[in-house]
């Protein structure tokens, strides 16, 4: 026989334990969700990008190229302003405009893609950081869309604003300046469309390379070299072979797909393209070839991030 006693329905066993009240309360306020994420991660790449919030080292690059873009802006502007006083607006006419500063400043443009986008990537990669990043309510596409969108408002600033100082330089320069600007204002759609088309393709190809490598160095001087090799390259053997072959050759000088598009939104050849084999293709071609070179590489960008996983 047993000599367990149970205790009476009525009476619950006793339970040891304290409870204390530490001052916690949960979160009341607004939940914003993914796409609170998406915009901590495309300031962030802002701040990357222009160096802020870091040290004067950091600053220093990406300042550097901005200046020097806007510089090339402003001395086509001073020159097109002399050539109006000295010989009048048909020596002006002659001197490099909207249409030709993207060919003339496309290899700066495409230096500062080179060094700004593994900043972007690979150290985020390399320390980790991505991991925290997406603990949150984010995904790799999130990520990467907000980091090529930052870098791209980035690039837009920097192609867009010599282009400005250019057209406000030119403006005033002309004995009438309202007048200038009544007759030269399909410019500006112009060249803000090229500059999308030149600056969507530079940070695409520039972060592409640079999601295939932790080190921000090996990833800049690859793209740079690549783009400064393919431009003489394909020169010299298209013009060398000749014919159609030679001019798909020259299709794939990179530093040329972007200027290429420039050309065929302004209508006229630039004078980084007057010698190119591929200036004899039709337009169409053109505009096919540089979607083929910036729409699948960033598929494939995005295919490298979107199953990321923390």
């Amino acid at each position: 026989m047993s000599n367990h006693t149970s205790l009476p329905p009525d009476r619950p066993a006793a339970r040891a334990g304290t409870v204390f009240d530490i001052g916690y309360r949960s979160y009341d306020g607004v939940r914003e969700g993914r796409g609170r994420s998406r915009r901590a991660v495309f300031k962030d790449g802002l701040r990357i990008a222009l160096g802020l919030g870091r040290g004067g080292r950091a600053k220093l690059l990406p300042w550097l190229f901005i200046v020097v873009l806007a510089g090339i802006g402003l001395i086509l502007a001073l020159i097109a302003g002399a050539a109006e006083r000295l010989g009048g607006p048909e020596a002006a006419a002659n001197v490099p405009s909207h249409s030709d500063y993207y060919g003339i400043a496309s290899i700066v443009l495409f230096v500062f893609a080179a060094v700004g986008a593994p900043e972007l990537l690979c150290r985020d990669r390399r320390e980790g950081t991505i991991n925290l990043y997406l603990v949150r309510p984010l995904t790799g596409s999130d990520y990467i869309v907000s980091r090529w969108a930052a870098f791209l408002t980035v690039m837009l600033g920097a192609a867009w604003l010599p282009q400005i100082i250019l057209l406000l330089g030119r403006a005033g320069g002309a004995p009438a300046p309202m007048a200038y600007l009544a007759a030269n204002w399909l410019d500006i759609p112009k060249f803000l469309l090229a500059g999308i088309a030149m600056a969507a393709y530079a940070v695409t190809l520039a972060m592409l390379t640079a999601s295939f490598t932790t080190r921000r160095a090996y990833a800049s001087v690859f793209l740079v070299g690549l783009f400064a090799i393919t431009a003489p390259f394909t020169l010299g053997l298209a013009q060398e072979i000749g014919g159609k072959t030679g001019q798909w050759i020259s299709m794939f000088s990179l530093t040329n797909i972007p200027v290429h598009v420039n050309d065929v939104i302004f209508g006229e050849m630039s004078d980084m393209t007057e010698e190119a084999p591929a200036r004899l293709f039709p337009a169409s071609v053109k505009v096919a070839w540089y979607f083929a070179w910036t729409v699948l590489p960033f598929g494939v960008l995005w295919a490298r991030y979107r199953k990321l996983t923390p």
